[in-house]
């Protein structure tokens, strides 16, 4: 099976890197220093599991990768509007897209999605450029456990976690994920495979659209958020409001308020990827994680007034922020 991890970043990268040293036909698309760094010495793992070194394909360009098995996209949910158009070189006849961003997927109201199936997200997708470029049936949706950064060009920090969940989006058992998930395993990660993916995106969008834009507004780590009374009180309220829309879609919750705060307590002085973004100077993803989620509350009649202040203001800092940088 030949994989293509379509942007090496952090995650991508460790995923690739992981791939490679188990000897599975891997080849990784990444840009700028990383890349060149990447093409000269190979790539670097940092990690307590023990530290290791590997020479990937590497390269810059989708059309010279030619067409894969497996297309895992790696890149942050809003770069996939300029990635998604450019991935025709890389769809043959039977590859699988494995989606692997934060928030709520672009695919989400096109397959599995019942009675709302079709509802446009504009947040996620706009102008329905992923939809168009990505055919739903290729689609399998993952969630990735893990945590790591680059450290500088070539060079990757895992720092936690190594679990990635797959899944169908209409709930359904396949041959394709099962031999994904075998592929992800041989490479030492855990890939469990489960028929209720569409649930699982909101139990992490339960903790994420809570904790990720309010760590980036007080610069707080997830343990720090948790124990804070007056903190605290605001993240269940966001909270309370997300578990609403989510049952308005028809999806039950397996774990409370209480237990998804006490979770985030456990990880301790863990800084999220949102406020890992804005400390590194790049783009959140605020759209996909929080908008997007908003945007479902206006069109299902849901009020979520603590859920759009926490994103005003998280949007604004983000506007003064990119204008200081600029």
């Amino acid at each position: 099976m030949r994989f293509l991890i379509a942007g090496a970043g952090a995650i991508g990268g460790y995923l690739g890197a992981c791939m490679s040293r188990a000897g599975l036909d891997v080849t990784l698309y990444a840009r700028g220093p990383h890349l060149r760094a990447m093409q000269e010495r190979g790539l670097r793992v940092l990690s307590a599991e023990g530290d290791f070194e590997t020479r990937p394909r590497v390269t810059g360009d989708l059309a010279d990768a030619g067409p894969a098995d497996v297309v895992i996209l790696g890149v942050k949910a809003h770069g996939l509007t300029k990635l998604a158009p450019q991935l025709a070189p890389l769809i043959g006849e039977n590859t699988t897209v494995v989606s692997a961003q934060n928030g709520i997927p672009w695919w989400y109201f096109q397959v599995g999605a019942g009675e709302f199936a079709g509802l446009p997200l504009t947040r996620v997708d706009p102008g329905g450029v992923i939809g168009a470029a990505i055919d739903p049936r290729r689609v399998v949706g993952s969630l990735v456990y893990l945590g790591s950064e680059i450290v500088e060009p070539g060079v990757i920090r895992h720092t936690e976690g190594n679990r990635i969940s797959l899944g169908e989006p209409d709930g359904s058992r396949s041959e394709r994920c099962r031999a994904i998930a075998e592929a992800l395993i041989r490479a030492g990660l855990r890939a469990p495979v489960t028929t209720r993916i569409r649930n699982e995106i909101w139990v992490k969008l339960l903790g994420n659209v809570a904790f990720n834009p309010i760590s980036a507004l007080t610069r707080a780590t997830l343990a720090q958020m948790a124990r804070d009374t007056d903190v605290c009180g605001i993240v269940r309220n966001v909270m309370a409001e997300v578990e609403a829309v989510a049952n308005r879609l028809g999806v039950s919750l397996p774990i409370s308020i209480e237990q998804r705060i006490a979770g985030a307590e456990k990880v301790g002085d863990h800084k999220t990827s949102m406020l890992q973004d804005l400390e590194a100077n790049r783009p959140m993803e605020l759209e996909p994680v929080v908008g997007a989620v908003v945007e479902l509350g206006e069109r299902l009649g849901i009020n979520m007034p603590h859920t759009r202040t926490v994103y005003g203001c998280a949007k604004l800092l983000e506007a003064v922020h990119s204008a200081r940088k600029g």
